[in-house]
């Protein structure tokens, strides 16, 4: 039998031990776990930036997989703690919107709210959660429970509003939703609604207020140094610089405006 697999995905960083202290809670009630870093550097409190790298990560794991997702700058506070089986996966989490793109993607079979005391810590911190009630939750699914043993189904939680590119029959207007270790501005234009649009003719794309001159299928086609749009791994139209970072020589972030437009 296959060994359960937990994947993390918090904004705890590196330096501090909160990452590690809930893969220490995790192997202490599943010592088979084998367990995986998505990510620790979620920027802090970004529950948007958390949906959009558990969305782009989860579809490459294997079946069963958990992700113990912790973007959470509600802690303590009265907002529910949430388990969801969607996809072929099981998801523990904040109620705050951060698995808004899995459940979108995957609607749930089911979610429950985490309340059952006797699958937390025994003492529950107001401000690290992630340590008594989600990664205990975690080992706990590793184990064997069944979803429902964590608490009461839900037929509702919080989503987030994710902004979706709009078009039109000349243009499509969307914009940055992610900048990545590379400064690659990654938009919220997918390949299929750029492959239908782009289909008749020629386009022009721009981000903000810079045009971008060249389409390519690869950064290295690409001249060193020269600004270019592609699409990256993820499916979604990105403003790129080879060898360098289209973030830093555009000073854009998330929520620069892109548009496609249909030339005349």
């Amino acid at each position: 039998m296959a060994r359960p697999v937990i994947a993390l995905l918090t904004d705890f960083g590196t330096r501090d031990h909160y990452a590690g202290t809930m893969k220490g809670v995790a192997l202490s009630l599943c010592p088979d776990a084998t367990l995986v870093d998505i990510t620790h550097d979620i920027p802090p409190h970004d529950v948007l930036g958390g949906a959009l790298e558990l969305a782009a990560s989860y579809k490459y794991f294997p079946a069963g997989t958990i992700f113990l997702t912790v973007v959470d700058p509600g802690v303590g506070s009265r907002r529910r703690a949430l388990a969801a089986e969607a996809g072929g996966y099981r998801f523990v989490a904040p109620d705050n919107g951060v698995l808004t793109l899995v459940l979108k993607e995957a609607p749930p079979k089911r979610v429950v709210e985490i309340t059952e005391r006797r699958y937390a810590r025994p003492t529950v911190s107001r401000t690290f959660e992630g340590r008594d009630r989600f990664a205990p939750a975690a080992a706990w699914l590793a184990k064997g429970i069944e979803l429902t043993g964590l608490g009461r189904t839900l037929s509702t939680w919080q989503t987030l509003a994710v902004p979706e590119a709009a078009v039109s029959a000349n243009q499509i207007v969307g914009e940055v939703q992610r900048v990545d270790r590379f400064g690659n501005l990654v938009t919220n234009v997918d390949r299929r609604t750029f492959d239908r649009f782009a289909d008749t003719g020629g386009i022009d794309i721009a981000v903000a207020s810079h045009s971008i001159a060249k389409m390519v299928a690869t950064y290295a086609e690409a001249e060193p140094g020269q600004l270019c749009a592609l699409f990256g791994s993820t499916g979604h139209l990105e403003v790129a610089v080879n060898g360098g970072s289209a973030a830093e020589r555009l000073q854009l972030g998330r929520g620069a405006g892109v548009t496609v437009t249909r030339r005349a």
